[in-house]
């Protein structure tokens, strides 16, 4: 009786988990293992791809637009990645503060991650611009203007601000979870021993919000890999290339000089990269903690 209980649980549990199966299969794995085979072969949407073995990703590695586009995402990042975290974890330590109305305060700032980036990139762009209402106000107070988007350097500061806003809300909650996921009574112990709160920080807050920071970084690292509607909207990837991204190379090589396998071998590298920038953080930065 026992078993044939086991065995219809395992036929049921089958069943619903079919639709996901079938699901990812057609649209996540059918699509990996032809984006594979499509980078090790010469096709251009017509006619059937011929091999070409690993000639493509030895173009790659020879194109200088490739080595533009890392040395861009690496500069991305310095830019990004610690101003989100600062300002993350700025929201989140105000919120684990707020006691009336943090529902509509975390509410708040999570609505710019959900808006479209279509429509916040005009927004950014419009408030950016040489005759925008940033540098009008400039102009008056200090009798300057700042080319947001003509300078190079500038412009990628200026998307990296633009993602930043976006996310801030999202990546802050991961945070306001792991500060609260911290015991109360670590703090008060510490209060009795007379530790200030620069030592309670660094001895309490930082090691054991080490999940939450983790995660954050993480995802901080795929979204500079795989950003897009920024750059794509305000500067088309200029001036002098230093905004182009990678999502934007494999877009226009596809799609604009009909290059689709040169395109998959370059989302192949990119995913790789991806990969290993992630890998890396976990390993700098991933700790066990055990919280009793």
């Amino acid at each position: 009786m026992a078993s044939r209980l086991k065995k219809r649980e395992g036929i049921i549990g089958w069943g619903f988990s079919a639709t996901y199966l079938i699901y990812a299969a057609i649209f996540w794995g059918y699509p990996f293992v032809w984006l594979v085979i499509l980078s090790f072969t010469r096709w251009r949407f017509f006619g059937t791809p011929k091999p070409v073995g690993f000639g493509n990703f030895v173009r790659l590695f020879s194109d200088p637009i490739f080595w533009r586009i890392f040395l861009n995402t690496v500069n991305f990042m310095i830019y990004f990645i610690p101003m989100v975290l600062i300002f993350s974890f700025l929201f989140a330590l105000a919120l684990s503060r707020v006691r009336l109305f943090r529902t509509f305060f975390a509410l708040s700032f999570l609505i710019a991650n959900v808006s479209s980036g279509v429509a916040y990139s005009i927004l950014f762009s419009n408030l950016f611009s040489e005759s925008g209402p940033l540098n009008n106000f400039l102009y008056k107070w200090i009798g300057k203007t700042i080319p947001w988007f003509s300078d190079p350097q500038l412009a990628l500061l200026s998307i990296a601000i633009m993602v930043t806003w976006k996310f801030v809300g999202y990546y802050g909650l991961i945070l306001f979870a792991g500060l609260n996921a911290i015991p109360k009574s670590l703090y008060e112990a510490a209060d009795l021993d007379g530790a200030t709160n620069w030592t309670k920080f660094w001895k309490i807050t930082l090691p054991l919000i080490n999940p939450a920071l983790t995660t954050v970084l993480v995802f901080a690292v795929n979204l500079t890999f795989g950003i897009f509607t920024e750059p794509y909207m305000i500067t088309g990837g200029g001036p002098m290339r230093r905004t182009l991204t990678f999502m934007m190379h494999i877009y226009t090589t596809a799609f604009q000089r009909m290059n689709p396998s040169y395109a998959a071998s370059l989302a192949v590298i990119t995913g790789l990269l991806s990969y290993g920038c992630v890998m890396l953080v976990r390993w700098l930065v991933e700790k066990e903690v055990n919280i009793v």
